[in-house]
């Protein structure tokens, strides 16, 4: 079994959005995948916990029991854990941290969320864990043009301390419609770009987490110049010190 932590040290980044979208989408692709709610906001179990499968797809948990909900879900079968982390304190981010084999870190386009995203890649690099940043809730791009903002996010995040995934996820209002029927986007429009982002989000996530190097799956995001590779001007953040 494997697992992954969604993390990020602010409130607002999409976490719980990010998660619950990868646990349906695993489960869409044939992945037994259990979602962990170790957020005290219970906002994942608000979504999921009416669901016909929710006793089998969701779990009520706190920092201090994810390595004995880890282990009993390998017992029980289950191909996958994501882990919806709090924002904090660090100690419980941390312990998160600890179970996981591979945390992703959610950043949206903004000052603020880049410079916690920092503040996330320093709990996985001082634990000697494997990570990958994931850009969400970016604006989306226009005539194949990816908008200023988001261009500029994907510059300052090249320094932050781990790689980032080469597929964003959009500002779209189906999450939101979706989660007020307690579905996926996958679920609500299983051929929408939002969906094809999720799709190739979690492929990308499990070939990594098994050290596998698999077909890209086409995605949303296939017709834009990809932006990290753009020339310009990026924001500054900085790496806190031990």
């Amino acid at each position: 079994m494997k697992t992954l932590a969604v993390v990020s040290r602010k409130g607002g980044a999409g976490k719980t959005t990010l998660a619950i979208n990868l646990t349906l989408a695993a489960r869409a692709m044939g992945v037994k995948a259990v979602l962990a709610d170790a957020d005290p906001l219970r906002s994942a179990c608000e979504v999921l916990r009416e669901r016909e499968e929710g006793a089998s797809l969701l779990v009520e948990t706190s920092a201090s029991k994810l390595f004995a909900l880890a282990e009993a879900s390998r017992r029980a079968g289950a191909e996958l854990l994501i882990i919806d982390t709090p924002a904090c304190p660090e100690a419980d981010v941390a312990e998160a941290v600890r179970v996981a084999d591979l945390c992703v870190a959610v950043a949206r386009p903004t000052y603020l969320d880049l410079a916690a995203a920092v503040r996330s890649v320093a709990i996985i690099q001082q634990l000697g864990r494997r990570g990958l940043i994931v850009l969400n809730q970016a604006a989306p791009a226009r005539n194949g043009v990816e908008p200023p903002a988001v261009m500029k996010a994907f510059e300052a995040l090249r320094f932050a301390g781990l790689p980032v995934a080469p597929v964003a996820l959009r500002s779209r209002v189906i999450y939101q419609s979706a989660f007020a029927h307690r579905r996926s986007v996958l679920e609500m429009d299983e051929g929408g770009s939002a969906s094809a982002e999720v799709r190739e989000l979690f492929a990308l996530l499990w070939r990594t987490v098994n050290g596998e190097a698999t077909a890209r799956v086409k995605s949303a995001n296939d017709d834009l110049k990809k932006p990290w590779m753009a020339a310009g001007p990026g924001l500054t953040l900085t790496q806190p010190t031990a």
